[in-house]
């Protein structure tokens, strides 16, 4: 699901156990439905504390994650392990973003996008309606048993997952998914984690003190509340894909006015951007590939730039932006 935050995460592996995942008979939607929820319940409810490596085609990254609950507080710290120090803190649905190097301090309400391990938004019923569910083998991830979950999809509209899950708690220890042609897309794995007792506060405060004015802050106001009545609109959204959020920012240092869109099947997310043309001075029409990510860009009859984003197949890109146009039309 297009990454302005950090997104640390995976070892890479092959692609999905299809002799094992596959001999499986679909679970019924309620277990389904139960299995997922524990997931997401696990990531959001449980304390732990653990590194682990994110794989996108042949780059690695890895991180560490701080999380726990404290009453009823939920808290967060993300650090990045290689190149350049990030770390991101954060206290229920605000965020503190710590660039040490550059000294800038970014203050802002978390997104839609979620990381890892907390991959599952909150509407699960959804992705049961979308994805067949198979339990796939047990595994041992970084010295716990898990058992693994298959994502298969009902359409060609979105890529597979397999997800490994702690069996005595349910958090996801591992996440891959995978193309229309099983190749990897990208993956996530811890390579060490703690859960439960010993997570304490003191691991997930912040490392660095942002005093001004050696430090920049950036505070980024919720500029973006929902907005149902803008006047551009995609009118053919793939089932089971919905709008989560709408926002409009000004293009730095311009008058310009950029609207960003995301939809949502629960487990994809797509971005749409909507600008004047004119903003641009160059663009390249038509659909590209960064990494995970299909990018489809092209104008509408308004003589707008759209461009779509998402870690989808290239169908979906395509026909979300071709389709967007303004209410009247």
């Amino acid at each position: 699901m297009a990454r302005a935050a950090l997104l640390l995460p995976a070892l890479f592996g092959l692609g999905f156990s299809a002799g094992v995942a596959l001999a499986a008979e679909p679970l019924d939607k309620d277990e389904a439905t139960a299995l997922l929820q524990r997931i997401a319940d696990a990531a959001r409810k449980l304390n732990y504390v653990g590194t682990f490596v994110y794989q996108h085609g042949d780059q690695f990254e890895t991180s560490r994650i701080g999380h726990m609950m404290d009453n009823g507080e939920e808290l967060e710290k993300l650090e990045s392990l290689d190149g350049p120090r990030r770390e991101i803190i954060r206290k229920n649905d605000e965020v503190l973003c710590y660039w040490p190097e550059a000294k800038i301090l970014r203050i802002e309400k978390r997104t839609a996008r979620r990381t890892f391990p907390a991959v599952l938004e909150d509407d699960i019923p959804t992705i049961t309606q979308h994805y067949l569910i198979r339990k796939g083998d047990s595994e041992r991830i970084a010295g716990y048993e898990s058992q693994a979950l298959v994502l298969e999809p009902r359409d060609r509209m979105r890529y597979g997952h397999k997800f490994w899950t702690h069996t005595a708690t349910g958090l996801l220890l591992k996440a891959r998914m995978e193309d229309e042609n099983h190749n990897v897309v990208e993956q996530f794995s811890f390579t060490q984690i703690a859960i439960g007792a010993g997570v304490t506060r003191a691991m997930v405060k912040p490392t660095f003190v942002a005093r001004t004015p050696e430090w920049r802050l950036d505070r980024i106001a919720p500029e973006a509340s929902p907005t149902p009545d803008s006047d551009a609109v995609a009118k053919s959204i793939p089932p089971g894909f919905r709008k989560i959020m709408e926002m409009h920012r000004s293009k730095q240092g311009t008058s310009v006015t950029v609207t960003h869109q995301v939809y949502s099947d629960g487990l994809a997310a797509v971005s749409v951007f909507i600008e004047p043309s004119s903003a641009r001075s160059r663009f390249n029409e038509g659909l590209t590939r960064q990494g995970s990510i299909n990018i489809f860009t092209t104008r509408t009859g308004k003589d707008q730039l759209v461009t779509v984003l998402g870690e989808t197949p290239a169908v979906t890109v395509k026909q979300i932006g071709n389709t967007v146009s303004s209410r009247t039309e």
